[in-house]
């Protein structure tokens, strides 16, 4: 799934280590995400958007065609 997550990370001037303390997981999953190899939880991704304070789909496409 095509995502933001490192856009919205530079705007609010936060680390990944930052960013994954805020929402509780680790720093090699924002990573992760951010990769585009791990899809998140839907409760991850109500977080991270909460935390942006935007709706999931700003920060993560969905894109039928992708597997």
């Amino acid at each position: 799934m095509k995502n933001k997550l490192k856009v919205f990370r530079a705007i609010h001037d936060l680390t990944q280590e930052d960013l994954a303390e805020k929402v509780g997981v680790t720093r090699q999953t924002i990573n992760a995400i951010e990769k585009r190899k791990y899809n998140p939880s839907l409760e991850l991704a109500f977080k991270l958007a909460r935390l942006f304070d935007v709706k999931i789909e700003d920060i993560f496409i969905y894109d039928a065609k992708q597997k």
